[in-house]
């Protein structure tokens, strides 16, 4: 079982990801409006956002373990 302390530096975990996830939306949103953007440097934003959201899902499924074992 995980102590109070534990879901504290979770929940600050989980925060800190999704807020770097809502920043790369601005930065993406920003280097898109100038023309020519740098198409590398969107993609690379846009795999570490993809990678974000898969720590977010997975730190998320350790607070519902699946039932059906």
């Amino acid at each position: 079982m995980s102590g109070p302390m534990e879901a504290d530096v979770k929940a600050e975990r989980l925060a800190a990801l999704r807020s770097e996830h809502a920043d790369l939306d601005y930065a993406i949103a920003a280097l898109t409006e100038q023309v020519p953007f740098d198409q590398l440097q969107v993609q690379r934003l846009k795999k570490r956002k993809l990678w974000l959201r898969d720590m977010i899902a997975k730190l998320e499924a350790q607070d519902h373990p699946d039932l059906i074992a």
